[in-house]
């Protein structure tokens, strides 16, 4: 059995060469991943920065940590260089060998010096001294701890950067094409809302790339790198109002563009719409005094003149083309298209409710004539009572001014006396009602 000694029972030449092999794999490890730390893209960025915020103040800390992971390798290294030159003396090593094997192995045999309070690096203990003294082991665990530590601030960062300032340039030189389309069309700071937002997305694009270059750790969300994968994300809120605004605009630009483009033919449709109804306005007055001439005792509506501030608003429309302000053009139109079509349609409901007397008339004079056409299909043609109550009821429906009531109730009894005589006789039925009622004559 093997003698104990103050860092436990010494270890067998076996486990001595299983140790140097893992820790000399650790080392190549460390080396390797502090080596591409030094040689990382978003480190040389760092280094280089005028940094801000969040970024400068952590960067201060990871920038040390890194001085400090290399001269902690150093040491390492110095520890395992000494264990593997013990061992290389003898095949089979000594107890003493042995015995001082294991205390280089597994004894804090490495001194080093403590972290800076103020830089707020802390070992594993607690917080840091000016020097202490670590097994290899722990040497290691403090390594692993400080890389992740530095290694987060270096991802994170050329993350952001690789992310971020790119987009936004993109984003920038669409917006330089939006204002100067939206310059040539009259949309301009001051004159046009979307001129006015234009501005504030320059702005906030310029805001938004300095603070992004300058504190790139305040644009991450959630966890981070050496956390679970997916666990963090590049900050784009900002950057993603700032496109929905400029989206925004654009398609306010375009549609400024197609009233530009077919501005001539929608005032000709508006002219035409407000001709259509101004001739429809006219038809309904010229009607309402044939109404009044011809139909009596009737309720006729007031028909309104022609839509004057239509017209003024046309003129107005005209003016912004022929001056090429068709950011004014582009609402102004649209409004002149709904009233213009509303105006239409109130002139002919307005010619509906001036001719609707005339339309009762023709209703019974069509109504008087089916009834006269179908007492001569019967050979009720030459009925004399029947031919009494047609002449009534035609000469108030032909006369002016015609009582459209008095006129109404002849035809229905012109109706009801030709139903009669189609009737069959007997039974008090109604067929006896010609014959029996000439005496009224």
């Amino acid at each position: 059995m093997a003698v104990a000694g103050p860092t436990g029972p010494v270890l067998s030449r076996e486990e001595v060469d299983r140790a140097l092999a893992r820790l000399g794999a650790e080392h190549e490890a460390v080396e390797s991943s502090l080596l591409a730390l030094q040689d990382h893209a978003g480190r040389r960025l760092l280094e280089g920065a005028d940094l801000s915020g969040v970024t400068r103040a952590r960067w201060a800390v990871a920038e040390q940590l890194i001085n400090r992971l290399w001269t902690y390798f150093d040491a390492y290294t110095d520890a395992l260089t000494r264990a593997r030159e013990l061992r290389s003396r003898r095949r089979w090593p000594h107890q003493s060998e042995l015995s001082e094997l294991t205390d280089l192995l597994r004894g804090a045999r490495v001194t080093l010096p403590g972290g800076d309070p103020s830089a707020g690096l802390t070992t594993l203990g607690g917080t840091a001294r000016l020097s202490e003294r670590l097994t290899l082991e722990e040497l290691v665990d403090r390594m692993n701890g400080w890389y992740a530590q530095a290694l987060d601030v270096v991802v994170v960062a050329d993350a952001v950067w690789s992310a971020l300032p790119a987009r936004i340039d993109l984003l920038a030189a669409e917006l330089r094409r939006t204002r100067s389309l939206a310059h040539s069309v009259g949309v301009r700071p001051g004159e046009h809302p979307s001129g006015d937002d234009l501005e504030e997305i320059t702005r906030e694009l310029s805001a938004l790339r300095a603070e992004v270059i300058s504190d790139p750790l305040a644009f991450w969300t959630g966890a981070s790198p050496s956390s679970a994968p997916g666990g963090g994300r590049t900050d784009t809120t900002r950057y993603d109002r700032a496109a929905r605004a400029l989206e925004d605009v654009r398609r306010e630009i375009e549609a400024v563009l197609t009233v530009r483009q077919d501005a001539e033919q929608r005032l000709m449709r508006v002219r035409d719409v407000l001709s259509r109804a101004d001739r429809t306005l006219e038809e309904a007055r010229q009607a309402r005094a044939e109404v009044l001439s011809k139909i009596a005792a009737s309720e006729v509506p007031a028909v309104s003149g022609p839509p004057t501030a239509l017209y003024e608003q046309l003129s107005a429309a005209a003016e912004h083309r022929r001056r090429a302000r068709w950011h004014r053009l582009s609402p102004l139109l649209e409004s002149l298209e709904q009233r213009a079509e509303e105006e239409l349609m109130r002139a002919r409901a307005s010619l509906t409710a001036v001719t609707a007397p005339l339309a009762v008339r023709a209703e019974l004079r069509g109504r008087l004539d089916a009834y006269r056409a179908k007492a001569g299909r019967l050979g009720l043609a030459e009925d004399p009572f029947l031919g009494e109550r047609y002449d009534a009821a035609r000469r108030m429906l032909w006369s002016a001014p015609c009582d459209l009531a008095a006129a109404e109730q002849a035809v229905l009894r012109y109706q009801q006396a030709v139903s009669g005589a189609l009737a069959p006789p007997g039974n008090g039925s109604p067929g006896h009602s010609v014959h029996d009622h000439r005496g009224e004559r």
